[in-house]
């Protein structure tokens, strides 16, 4: 589904060239729930960002479909075949819960949004109570939730999570966690979480450890 080829990604600014990720192989499959870890600076959060395609590899290539990401349209890839989720949740905070995960349904012109919207609110188990709510109205873990919704009515089927439960008590982390492991077992997404969380990574099915840029044995 998802492959990278001998990745590699080198920073450089006036004063340094950092290389950030050395020669990176992995394919990941539908279905399953990826945990990626690793200490600060070992290169996961880029990673995740070029499987986001929102940069490019220095060196190797990101593969989608036989296509890399180097070949499609990026804008399309982003709108139709990934949706991020961020620790810090990213909801538009004069729009309700509601209006939060129909706006980019409604950006796209998708008929029958705020239908799609419920369906999703609900599976995260959010009802009808939480609808018309401000996310300040909101817990730190129902934000997330709600993040959760709009990337699920996306209709992307690879879900990349940076640090998801970075914010949140232990209860919610839970939650979340066996959410996003859920929608990888029972719905089929590819879900791959960047965490320091060693205990999400008990509940991945694949752990990739990485440590100075390269993939490290767990």
């Amino acid at each position: 589904m998802l492959k990278i080829e001998n990745v590699a990604y080198t920073y450089k600014s006036k004063y340094q060239t950092v290389k950030a990720l050395k020669g990176i192989t992995y394919a990941f499959e539908p279905g399953k729930f990826y945990a990626l870890i690793g200490r600060s600076g070992s290169g996961k959060t880029t990673l995740l960002s070029l499987l986001a395609a929102l940069d490019l590899p220095t060196e190797g290539q990101v593969v989608y479909e036989d296509k890399t990401t180097a070949e499609i349209d990026r804008d399309i890839y982003h709108r139709d075949t990934v949706a991020v989720i961020y620790q810090s949740y990213n909801l538009l905070p004069l729009l309700s819960v509601m209006e939060n995960v129909t706006f980019p349904l409604e950006l796209k012109k998708v008929p029958g949004a705020k239908k799609i919207a419920e369906e999703k609110l609900r599976a995260v188990g959010l009802d009808e109570t939480y609808f018309k709510r401000l996310p300040a109205m909101l817990s730190g873990g129902e934000q997330q939730r709600v993040a959760i919704a709009r990337a699920l009515a996306s209709d992307a089927k690879i879900i990349l999570a940076d640090e998801p439960t970075g914010n949140l008590d232990t209860e919610n982390s839970e939650i979340v966690i066996d959410l996003l492991q859920k929608l990888a077992h029972e719905e089929g997404y590819c879900v791959i979480v960047v965490t320091h969380d060693l205990s999400i990574a008990d509940k991945a099915d694949e752990v990739l450890k990485l440590k100075d840029g390269a993939l490290a044995d767990s």
